[in-house]
């Protein structure tokens, strides 16, 4: 093979043990992981709200966007439980573009792994030492899961990753909910296979192991809108797509029905003010359906300090160097307004 080794990492024992979960953060992570599950089982009505950085791009800004979140948190927990997005990888197949702090901690310089793996541990103790929330973040790459497996309360599986039977096998041994997106074809069929896959045990490779699972019963479904073949955008979070991801997720016996709402992505067209308007209608939809009202858990936004985005390097502090994300006066509005309309 043409791979030139550089150098060992961590191995998860060497990584917790530098950046340990205390006590105190492991009871944090208890309650919330709980209360997750009563939202995803029907136990809660409150809907969960994914939202953050489109990528977590430096620990400062994002820990500043972070405490802004627990302001608003203590003012709307009776109807919304909010989880912190802190992305830490980015699917970056071509080679072009930035790749997330696991790999490039520093978004101007080349990747450097080992400091990028502390980096993104260290970013999501702190939220939890300094905030209270216990975050989501994407798995993007199965075998680096277990460097993070004790702090993550949430985890979604991407469009491009979710036909992937690596990512199936995984989720399916994750004890915390896992968020399986529609692959960017739209197939809903295979959106929920990837749910059905992960929700049932299997026998596989891990990291160098032949391992089992017992299944996840909290793999559920994201919506994020779909690419044709003409290269555009289409949504899938209206009313008529619901009922229909709603048809067949019945068909399917699956546990704990659900469905979070992307609302950026291919359901925005990347235009991140239309998710102000995405939420409000899904929200509206599930006033006409009770079977709705129980079927949407929640929502995944996109939300940085400051409107849209920016290029590497031009140093705008709390601005997305991915994809254009909501500014944070717009956000706090929108959270509120949500708590309103619940």
């Amino acid at each position: 093979m043409n791979i030139e080794i550089k150098r060992k990492l961590y191995t998860e024992k060497e990584l917790k043990e530098l950046l340990p979960m205390t006590m105190e953060m492991k009871a944090i992570k208890e309650r919330r992981d709980a209360e997750i599950a009563d939202i995803l089982s029907g136990k809660s009505d409150k809907i969960i709200l994914v939202i953050g950085p489109c990528s977590a791009d430096r620990e400062d800004a994002v820990l500043d966007y972070i405490g802004r979140l627990r302001t608003v948190q203590d003012k709307v927990e009776d109807k919304i439980f909010i989880i912190p997005r802190i992305y830490t990888n980015k699917p970056r197949t071509t080679g072009d573009g930035y790749k997330g702090m696991a790999l490039q901690p520093d978004p101007e310089q080349d990747a450097d792994m080992q400091k990028g793996l502390y980096s993104i541990r260290d970013m999501h103790i702190r939220a939890i030492n300094e905030t209270g929330f216990t975050c989501a973040d994407e798995m993007l790459y199965p075998e680096n899961h277990s460097y993070l497996d004790d702090v993550l309360s949430y985890v979604a599986v991407g469009a491009r990753s979710v036909e992937n039977q690596q990512h199936r096998l995984t989720a399916s041994g994750i004890k915390i909910p896992v968020g399986m997106k529609n692959p960017t074809s739209g197939d809903m069929e295979v959106m929920l296979n990837s749910i059905t896959a992960a929700q049932h045990p299997h026998t596989f490779s891990y990291r160098g192991y032949e391992v089992t699972s017992t299944g996840n019963p909290f793999a559920h479904a994201i919506l994020r809108g779909y690419v044709k073949e003409d290269g555009k955008s289409y949504s899938n979070y209206h009313y008529e797509d619901l009922e229909r991801l709603y048809s067949l997720y019945s068909k399917r016996g699956l546990e704990n029905m659900g469905v979070i709402v992307d609302t950026n992505h291919a359901n925005s067209g990347k235009n991140y003010l239309a998710q102000i308007r995405i939420c409000k209608e899904v929200l509206h939809s599930c006033r006409l359906s009770n079977d709705l009202k129980n079927f949407v858990k929640g929502f995944m936004i996109e939300s940085y300090i400051e409107d849209g985005s920016q290029k590497i390097g031009e140093g705008c502090y709390g601005k997305s160097i991915t994809d254009p994300c909501l500014g944070w006066e717009k956000t706090e509005r929108l959270i509120l307004d949500m708590a309103e309309l619940l």
